[in-house]
């Protein structure tokens, strides 16, 4: 072998190896080039078209819920004004019988960091103690936290405050089912409405006063929504992501469907109902892990209106770490895919509602919002575009590309004015997270093996009042479902999302490709998202302040 000059390299490479690895290459670059031209070129142009599409039913949805909102906010009545509203006032002759029977559910699970706060939210309201009924459902797994909720409710019970502690003999349908059990117990069969709190809300004292008047009033109306305000939204730039998307969902989407069809998803929790309007719906259903959107949707076919209330607020604590963020995540993008899957053809042949509320329910709140809305984030901007980079004859118009995403973003950034500044990190964050939501979409269609899975959100307590916060963090996430127990691993392999850091290799070397052969400067865009899919790969994003 020539070990001179330029070719002495080659004494470190046997030429048997040099011949296979350039003859594979050859090979590998050969079949490429036969396949490119009749199978990838054209499959990527469907993908593109069909992105497209999406993208453009985004984006004209967005356009739409702007427009109303903005119509909305200027000319539309006050709640007030459109519904009959005549507040209760206190009467010395009447003395509280004009105060119609209030059932409090707060289910808990688990809730060592939080329970008290829930319960002395709900002990506080201002309503006359005999006309209110403080139901907590516990289903708690640890006998310490149960005995500690048990001993805060008979605290409150020796107040004079009408409160039971109530357990079940298993969790058979998980939160549904804790709150379908409550409403079977015989104490609570004078009440005519329901307010249900989860073990992190804290209504303000005139919560009741401000809400229930409208149910009285208009007996045509099932649910009267209040907003979720966050405690701890500060706390991380995990939060700050978390608060500029809810912030949306509450200014815009339960507004809008509010104002204009009287619909909108229920949330679970700081809303009250109708009691007579659950019954009447079939009640509380434990088939999908949304069972708060299955009792709304059910109860909308059956006629019944509901009632969103923008400036009735109620303080909640969102998930400040990765992993709780995450199981969320998936239980609500999985939870109404599935409820789509399994209720369309319902209210397709439902005759009680318009045929416009109809295509509402359907196409846009779930269709374009619940399915779409991931799919395309993830398919387009994370997969389709990266792989234009590598297949330079497929072409993607910059309409596309940079125009159409860029109004869907400024648009849904108008819930959060105060974060405009985190905007550009907020639309990378939530590409990543497009992956983890299209992932439980799929899931919640097919009907898969996680369809059903209930992960209960860990719960840390306010930042401020918590003085056990720090520690807290370190405790491992409560799952409902019970997961065996595994053997101890190192803190940095529990962080690691192989699924997101995969991602993040792919894009950088699209990256790397399109900054050495491309001309539209991607490369600037896929580096940065290589970045964001490898904070949250390697767990590091709700340490971030």
């Amino acid at each position: 072998m020539d070990m001179e000059g330029g070719e002495g390299v080659k004494v470190f490479i046997p030429e048997s190896i040099q011949g296979v690895s350039s003859h594979l290459a050859g090979q590998i670059q050969m079949i490429w080039e036969v396949v490119k031209a009749p199978l990838i070129v054209p499959l990527l142009n469907l993908s593109v078209y069909i992105c497209l599409a999406m993208a453009l039913m985004l984006f004209m949805e967005r356009l739409y819920m702007g427009v109303v909102i903005i119509l909305v906010k200027l000319f539309w009545k006050k709640p007030e004004q459109r519904y009959k509203y005549d507040p209760i006032q206190d009467d010395v002759e009447l003395g509280s019988s004009n105060f119609p029977v209030v059932l409090i559910q707060i289910p808990m699970f688990n809730e060592r960091e939080v329970y008290k706060v829930s319960i002395g939210a709900a002990c506080n309201l201002s309503w006359p103690a005999d006309r209110l009924v403080i139901q907590v459902l516990d289903d708690s797994t640890d006998p310490v936290v149960k005995e500690m909720v048990e001993m805060e409710c008979k605290r409150w019970a020796s107040k004079g405050i009408n409160i039971t502690y109530q357990i079940r003999e298993n969790r058979t349908g998980y939160k549904a089912g804790a709150l379908k059990e409550g409403l079977k117990r015989s104490y609570v069969k004078h009440c005519e409405y329901v307010a249900i709190f989860d073990a992190d809300f804290r209504p303000d004292p005139d919560f009741l006063r401000r809400a229930v008047p409208f149910l009285i009033g208009n007996p045509e109306i099932a649910l009267v929504q209040a907003r979720w305000r966050f405690v701890n939204s500060d706390e991380c730039l995990l939060t700050r992501m978390q608060e500029m998307s809810l912030d949306y969902h509450f200014t815009v989407e339960q507004e809008v469907g509010s104002a204009t069809h009287a619909f909108f998803g229920f949330n679970g929790t700081a809303g009250i109902w109708r009691i007579g309007a659950i019954n009447e719906a079939g009640g509380w259903k434990d088939r999908t892990t949304v069972e708060d959107m299955d009792l709304a949707v059910r109860a909308s076919l059956r006629g019944w209106k509901f009632l969103y209330l923008g400036d009735l607020q109620a303080k909640s604590e969102l998930p400040s770490t990765l992993r709780a963020f995450r199981f969320q995540q998936h239980r609500w993008s999985c939870g109404p895919a599935n409820l789509f899957r399994k209720m369309v053809m319902e209210i397709v042949r439902n005759k009680k509602v318009r045929f416009w509320k109809k295509v509402y329910v359907i196409y846009s709140f779930f269709f374009v919002r619940k399915i779409i809305a991931h799919m395309v984030t993830f398919f387009f901007y994370c997969v389709v575009m990266p792989l234009t980079i590598l297949v330079p004859e497929v072409h993607v118009p910059i309409w596309g590309a940079v125009y159409i995403p860029s109004i869907i973003t400024i648009l849904n950034s108008v819930g959060t004015p105060r974060s405009i500044h985190l905007l550009f990190y907020w639309i990378l964050f939530e590409n990543v997270m497009s992956l983890h939501r299209t992932k439980a979409t799929f899931i919640g269609l097919l009907e898969a093996g996680r369809a059903n899975e209930w992960v209960v959100t860990e719960k840390l307590g306010d930042s401020v009042n918590n003085k056990n916060k720090d520690a807290s963090k370190n405790k491992a996430n409560n799952n409902a479902t019970k997961a065996p127990v595994k053997k101890p691993r190192s803190k940095f392999i529990e962080r690691l999302n192989t699924l997101e850091l995969g991602f993040a290799a792919f894009l950088f070397i699209c990256g790397c490709y399109d900054f050495v052969h491309g001309k539209n400067n991607y490369f600037v865009y896929l580096f940065l998202q290589t970045i964001t899919f490898s904070i949250v790969g390697f767990g590091y994003v709700g340490t971030i302040v």
